[in-house]
């Protein structure tokens, strides 16, 4: 047993997201979205990066002693998988781990709308999963590949980095890529899944230009690929995908773009105030014709108000979601107020005026 480990027993025990551990500080939990100290000595860099080399492989070590940061997979059986990350800072080095789950949680169980689950039974196009970092993503990604997983008989290839959740196969075969493991990176990983007799491919985040452009081609090609991206809403993340090609090419990626998308999901990840835990607001957009035509036309800013009209479809959007939690007594009016898009519709519920003068 590694000496860390106990610390991400700790974690573990006090439903903490994230693990900090610092030289110059005492150790640092995440808990519901804020750092609490860890009763323990200040760690001293040597102590500290004995402990961190410990559980870490030697050709990671070589790699974060070149660059200065380095990321990598860590599992203890029976408790969970973790996201490591490694880097060295004024005072020595540091060290940040995520708790992944062993146990995926379905659908149902992350009380998931309908429409999300449905989205596994697509037989192509790209789905996309958007939020900031820390909103879940991951999470939700997993419980649908789940539900492929079970209810389809197909080859599903995973390309991470780190692996995240483990799917074991069900009716599906599953195969986990991880990037500067198992492969060079996600561009190599996506070139050779498609000759890899893909069905379903996951594609841990859409970093780049070629990235992106692989994962819409492997969509256009007969494939059901899902992503990631760290963009705040649906109209925002149809606009990050086409701006990052060069101005000549804009016009035919829109045409793409309208024709392989399929659903965002927009993610946001607040604090519950009636239990201990996080809850998560989401926006979904669901392609229909009328959204493929605005993409294709490059009206991006009249998505907004077609999510509006689309409830029927499965689609909401944010602000909807967090009315709805606030009414259900959920969350609190304040972080409402913080995450929503029309502040206006949601400062009449503050018992205080807003902090934030950028706002008024």
């Amino acid at each position: 047993m590694a000496q860390i480990d106990a610390f991400f027993k700790l974690m573990n025990d006090e439903g903490a997201s994230d693990l900090h551990m610092i030289s110059g500080q005492q150790p640092v939990l995440r808990i519901r979205g804020d750092m609490e100290r860890v009763k323990y000595k200040v760690l001293e860099n040597e102590e500290l990066k004995t402990m961190l080399y410990e559980i870490c492989p030697e050709d990671k070590i070589k790699v974060f002693e070149e660059l200065g940061d380095m990321d990598f997979g860590y599992e203890i059986p029976g408790l969970a998988r973790y996201r490591c990350n490694f880097f060295q800072q004024k005072y020595g080095i540091g060290a940040v781990f995520r708790e992944i789950p062993s146990d995926i949680l379905t659908c149902e169980q992350l009380n998931l709308p309908k429409v999300i689950s449905k989205l596994a039974t697509l037989p192509k196009g790209l789905v996309l999963v958007t939020g900031p970092t820390g909103s879940g993503k991951s999470t939700t990604l997993a419980a649908i590949v789940d539900e492929v997983n079970k209810i389809r008989k197909d080859n599903i290839i995973t390309i991470e980095d780190p692996i995240e959740f483990v799917h074991k196969s069900k009716q599906c075969v599953v195969n986990h890529r991880e990037v500067g493991t198992h492969t060079k990176s996600f561009t190599a990983a996506l070139r050779g899944a498609l000759r890899e007799d893909p069905d379903v491919i996951l594609v841990g985040e859409l970093r780049d230009l070629e990235t992106i452009s692989l994962a819409m081609e492997a969509s256009m090609t007969g494939h059901l690929v899902f992503g990631t991206l760290h963009t705040l809403n649906a109209m925002k993340t149809v606009d990050r995908i086409v701006e990052i090609f060069p101005a000549s090419q804009q016009a035919q990626v829109r045409s793409t773009l309208a024709d392989a998308l399929r659903a965002v999901i927009s993610q946001t990840l607040l604090k519950r105030i009636d239990i201990k835990g996080m809850v998560a607001a989401l926006e979904i957009l669901i392609c229909t014709p009328a959204v493929r035509n605005l993409i294709r036309e490059g009206k991006t800013y009249q998505i907004p108000s077609v999510m509006q009209t689309g409830k029927k479809y499965g689609m909401q959007n944010l602000d909807d979601a967090l009315m709805e939690l606030m009414q259900k007594k959920k969350i609190s009016a304040e972080d409402a107020y913080i995450n929503c898009v029309e502040k206006q519709k949601f400062v009449k519920f503050l018992k205080k005026p807003p902090v934030d003068f950028t706002e008024v």
